[in-house]
Formats: C-alpha cells, structure tokens, sequence
C-alpha cells in the first residue's frame, strides 16, 4: 500500500513540473511583452512631439523667409506656398493698446500759480495738474516686428488738454547679435531709472520733484541710442544715445548734428531666490540756446529770460526688489531712489521782452541737485502701499550782475507722498494719494489724487 502511494505521488510531482515550469515561462513573456508595448507607446509619443516641433519650425522658417524676401522687394508667389500666405501675412498683425487715465484733484493751492522755488521754470509737465475731475494721459500705441530685423512702435499721447502727441515713434533692431539692439526715431531716453518708463507703469500719480525740475518731467528725444547688454551671468547693459536736444534741458537749436548726447550703464543681478537688484549711473549733455523761460524778478514782476550755455546732468539710481521665494504674487517689496546733479554755465539775458536798454544779458552759472526714495509695499494680493519723499537743493546759483533783479532764495523744496492702489486684475487700478506740497515758498499745497487706469489690448511687459 504504502509502495503504491509512494508511486502515485511521483508521477503527480513529474507532471507537475513541467506546468510549473510553463506557468513561470508565461509570466516571463507576458511582462516582456508588456515592457515592449510600453517601449513602443513611449517612442510613438515622442516621435510624434518631434513631429509636431518639425512642423512649427517648418512653419516659423517659411514666415521668416517670406518676411525676409518681401522686406527685399522679391514677390511672394503664394499660390506655390499655400499654407505659408495665411501665416505670413498674420505675422503683420500690429499689437494695438489703449491706456485710459482719469484723476481726481483736491489741492490746497491754486495751481495756476505753482512753480518750484529757486528752480528755472521750464513749460513742462510741471506741477500737480488741475483741479477736480480730469482725464489723466491716455496712451495709444501701435507696434509690430516689421521683418525678422526691425520692429516698430508709436505711441500717441492725449493730454488733459486736448491736446495730441507724439510721445515715442521709433524703429530698433532685432537681430545685431553679440548683445547689440539700435533704435532711431522719438524715444524716452534711458538716462535714469524712471525716465524710460511710461507714466502708466509709475507707482504714484506724478513724478518725482527732481524729475520735474531737471527734465520738466520726462526727457525724450529724436535721434539714435545704442545698447549693448554684456554675456555674463551678472546684468550688465551699456548704452548711448545722439539727438537732437530738442526738450527741456535742451531747446530747439535747429542746427545740423548733435544737440544732445548721453551715455549710461546699469548693473544688477540676483541675492538668492528672494532678492534682485540693478544700480546705474548716467550722464547727459545739452547745449541749449536762447532756452526760454518766464521768471518773477525781485521786485515780484514777471519777466522773460534767456539761458545759453552748457548743461550737464549726472544720475545715480538703484533699485532693490524683494519676493519670498521669488513669488511676487502675494507680497512683494520694491525700494527706488535716484539722486541727480546739474551744472549749468553760460549766458542768461535778463527780461528779454524789454527794450534792448531794459535787457542785460551776463553770466550765468548754477550747481543744483535733487533725491527721492520710495517704497512700495504689496501687503496682499492686489493691493499696495507707498511712500515717497522728493528732496532739491537749490545749491549755487550765479547771476552776475543780474543778481540784483535775480535772487536765489535760500529755500529747498520738499514733498512727502502716501499712496494705496488696488488692481482688481493686471489690466486694472485705482489709486488714492496723499501729498504735502512744499515746493513754493509762500505756502504748503496739501494734495488729494483719486486716479484710475485701465490698459486695453495686448500690451508689452513692462521694464524692470
């Protein structure tokens, strides 16, 4: 019996085996094929990725040299070209944007009268604006690349006043290469920090007091401005421009070359993941003649004069932001400050209206300087605050034998400005400030600016 069993289980356990054996062997070959299949899935996905980057770069490459051969006069034979027509002439498309503005004005002090003391009044945006209901400076502004080398841009500007400008009209370059990028036409001038930027992106509703009395609150000018921005890790751009000198602290000379020229250089770079950076320095030089400007004399009468000469600015300015994590979408914390000095020399004719016996023109030199610094604060999402405080120095002022008509008051202007905004979106603001106006030196301007901006269409990314 037990022989019999014994028999029995041998021939179950061999014919068992081999099952066993097969068992294994098909789970062996069902994962094989399952990583197969994987394989062959994964290089399906990726051959059709690069399949589709073909075709983008096939169709970017097909625009690009449409572009090219119209720009050098050469027909487009679309017929041959069917898919390529459509996306090339889309590519002209301009990008169009509209700033609305509107303000608010609550002041203390007449502003028909307002000028900053011990300062050359020079016509420009110069002062807090009127009072009451108003609209702000509403921008237009137009621009496309031209070809694969040029793009343009213009940018009309509406006043409070009805009236219409020309605020920048330029074409730059796209591809020098080697870090270079050229412009020619109007532009705002890349001096400073806040000159370059359009009043729309400032963080309070006017300029610094220092912007106003050196450059009559923005300096642009017509001619030609060189970059070069330099292939290391740390930021550094060199720039300089040639215009014409037109604007204030120029005047028109109507005069072949140059009549106003600038050179500026700015450095920055990163501290961490949280906090950036940029420093600069610039330098411009005018030569203004017979610059116009009306003046109260000593004897409280309003007089016309006339500067000739030589004007030399200096700025430094730097900039510090900071972002937990680089994340600027919760709170974020930007400080700013520029520092400027002037050096007037020349020639100042004294009552220029008058008689050629009533006028007296002699030399005429002036070293003045002005600060601001400011801080902006996003405590939430959506909302700021800030504040700015603005500093001149009337510094030195020689009239010659016109300082008996012509006296330098010993007074500095200062302003203090508190400001809230809240930006319901990124195409959306309303701003609520409050200024102490101390630029006169008769009174004390208490101010009040209710100010909403609204920017519709596609707009460029703002600079740093």
């Amino acid at each position: 019996m037990f022989k019999r069993n014994l028999l029995t289980a041998s021939i179950a356990l061999a014919l068992a085996a081999p099952l066993g054996a097969q068992a294994a062997e098909s789970a062996e070959l069902a994962q094989i094929r399952d990583q197969i299949k994987q394989l062959h899935d994964s290089y399906e996905a990726r051959i059709q990725a690069l399949e589709k980057r073909l075709q983008q770069a096939e169709s970017i490459a097909g625009k690009a040299q449409a572009q090219a051969e119209k720009a050098e006069g050469k027909s487009v034979q679309t017929a041959a070209l069917p898919q390529s027509a459509p996306t090339s002439a889309s590519a002209f498309n301009p990008e169009i944007s509209l700033i609305l503005s509107g303000t608010y004005a609550n002041l203390s002090q007449d502003p028909a009268h307002y000028r900053i003391a011990g300062f050359i009044p020079n016509g420009g945006e110069v002062g807090p604006g009127a009072r009451g209901f108003n609209l702000g400076e509403s921008e237009l502004a137009v621009a496309a690349n031209i070809d694969p080398y040029l793009r343009g841009q213009f940018t009309l500007a509406v006043t409070p006043e009805n009236t219409v400008g020309v605020e920048e009209a330029f074409i730059q370059t796209l591809g020098l290469g080697n870090g270079l990028t050229a412009k020619a036409g109007r532009y705002l001038s890349g001096v400073g920090y806040l000159n370059e930027q359009h009043s729309h992106t400032w963080d309070f509703v006017d300029a610094p007091l220092a912007y106003q009395a050196f450059f009559g609150g923005q300096f642009k000018d017509e001619g030609i401005q060189m970059k070069w921005l330099a292939p290391t890790d740390t930021y550094l751009e060199l720039g300089a421009e040639a215009g014409r000198g037109r604007n204030f602290p120029a005047s028109d000379r109507a005069k072949n070359g140059v009549g106003a020229a600038a050179l500026f250089a700015h450095l920055g770079g990163d501290l961490g993941i949280s906090h950036n950076w940029r420093a600069g320095l610039s330098y411009l030089k005018t030569a203004p003649r017979n610059r116009a400007y009306s003046d109260t004399d000593s004897l409280g009468v309003s007089v016309d004069n006339l500067f000739s000469g030589d004007s030399r600015l200096a700025i430094a300015d730097f900039v510090w932001k900071w972002a937990p994590n680089g994340n600027a979408s919760r709170t974020n914390f930007k400080l700013q400050g520029e520092y400027f000095r002037r050096r007037e020399d020349g020639d100042l004719t004294y009552d220029s209206a008058a008689s050629s016996a009533g006028s007296h023109a002699d030399h005429y030199a002036a070293n003045q300087s002005g600060w601001y610094l400011q801080g902006v604060y996003q405590f939430m999402p959506r909302w700021r605050v800030g504040l700015r405080h603005d500093r001149l120095n009337g510094g030195s002022v020689d009239y010659a034998s016109n300082s008996a008509a012509l006296a330098q008051p010993a007074f500095d202007p200062v302003k203090t400005s508190l400001m809230f905004d809240y930006s319901p979106s990124e195409f959306s603001r309303f701003r609520l400030q409050l200024a102490q106006d101390k630029s006169r030196i008769e009174a004390t301007d208490n101010q009040l600016f209710l100010q909403y901006q609204m920017s519709l269409g596609a707009h460029g990314a703002h600079k740093y």
